[in-house]
Parts: structure tokens; sequence; C-alpha cells
């Protein structure tokens, strides 16, 4: 496929997980791909899938690295068509135990970040007609316990998304939020519960069909920035195998 072909992607959270499928997957679909995450040994690895997947190494938590790292992307690849904010910070505590660092991170990492990308993408994006997709969660679109700082954040990108497709409505930019449900991902691999957890209530955030791949998620994303998706704007979109259903 070459749905992306001439088009630039810039990927938050590539170096694992979802953010690092979904890069792999808009270079197989023709795209110039810019990259970022934490992990600067991953990046690198990352970077030698193509030839045209270009990487740094960025704290979402800070608004000038979002900034320059947006600007690099334009000034390597000459344009910027699509955002996609796949980075995502989980830790499960009892929200009595959550230090100040703790919230901190969460609301860094799931919501101040993708706010600066998208504050510094944003005039790129109109030149290029281009598109935002948010990578938000079921936890956005219902409670999860032990996951204060986690559900508040994704509650607000929703809300940041809604509130950027309609102040954009106007014009050609197009912004999407996805809302996945359980993935088999490092970061839930190494899951680690607080003691005196109530498993019962832990279960019943997950769904009967059990944890999606990233790979799944990443064919969501890569539909709703292509212009397949030129009629979806402002749209909420589970991808949980069900799981909201009951």
């Amino acid at each position: 496929m070459s749905r992306f072909a001439g088009k630039t992607v810039f990927v938050t959270g590539a170096s694992s997980g979802l953010g690092a499928a979904t890069a792999r997957l808009f270079a197989d679909e023709g795209a110039n791909v810019f990259g970022i995450g934490r992990n600067e040994t991953a990046l690198a690895e990352l970077a030698q899938y193509s030839d045209a997947v270009a990487v740094q190494a960025v704290e979402l938590a800070d608004s000038q690295q979002c900034s320059d790292a947006i600007n690099r992307c334009v000034e390597k690849f000459g344009q910027l068509d699509v955002l996609v904010n796949a980075a995502g910070k989980h830790q499960l505590h009892h929200t009595t135990a959550v230090s100040d660092a703790d919230w901190e991170r969460d609301l860094a990492v799931n919501i101040s970040g993708p706010f600066y990308l998208c504050r510094a993408a944003i005039p790129h994006l109109l030149e290029s007609k281009g598109n935002i997709v948010n990578v938000a969660s079921i936890a956005g679109l219902s409670g999860q316990p032990y996951s204060a700082g986690y559900c508040s954040a994704k509650h607000a990108l929703i809300g940041l998304t809604r509130s950027l497709a309609l102040e954009y409505m106007n014009t050609d930019l197009r912004v999407n939020v996805i809302c996945p449900g359980g993935m088999d991902t490092p970061q839930v691999q190494n899951f680690s519960f607080p003691d005196g957890v109530d498993f019962d209530l832990v279960m019943r955030s997950s769904g009967l069909r059990g944890m999606m791949s990233p790979e799944e998620v990443a064919k969501v994303i890569s539909f709703l920035a292509s212009s397949d998706a030129s009629a979806i704007h402002g749209a909420v979109y589970p991808v949980d195998r069900g799981k909201l259903v009951g």
C-alpha cells in the first residue's frame, strides 16, 4: 500500500508498543516518518527499519523540546501531514498514595505533551490540509480503578480533540481520537500492582475477547489519518474488541 506516499507523519511514543508499530506501518505505506520517544536505543533500532524514518529523543513534559521536534521534522522532510499522539503512561496506585511526581508524570505524557505538539503542529497541518490522530483510551470513556491520573488525562485528551475539532471546523484540518482497550505492549506486560488491590475491580477493565496487538490498533490510526477517512472529523473511536458493550 502507498496511501501515504509523499506524506510526512510525526509519531510519538515511537520507541515501543503502539507508537513503534504505528511508525513502522506508516513507513510501510510510503510515508516519511519522524518518530519521537525517550528510549534512545529503541529509537535507533526504529531508524534502521527504513531510510524514510528519522527519530529524536524528546521529553514530552518540555514544551520547547516538543516545538523543536516539530520544527526539525518539517526541516528534514519539508512538510507535516499527520500528527499521531500515541505515547502513553499508565501507572497503577491507590489514589491516596499518588505522589505529586506520579500525578505530574501522568499529565505530562498523556495530555500536556499532546497539547504542546498539537499547538506546534497545527500551523503546518493547516498548510498541508493534514490531520491529527490522538490516542486516548477506554479509560477516557469510563473509570478504571487505581488509575486516577491516567483516567483524568485520557478524559482530557478526548476533550482536547473535541475542542480542536470544533475550533478548526471551517478549515481542512481533521482531528480525531481513538480509545483503545488493552494492548499487549511492554508497558502492560510490566504493570506493577500496588499492595491490597481488589482484583475483581481490576478485571472489570478487561474485555472478554482479550488484549489486542499494537499492530491491530495501528491499522485504525492509519485509516483515520488517510484520505479514506476524509469524512471523519471530531470522532471518538473505541478500539476495544467490544469491551465497552458491557
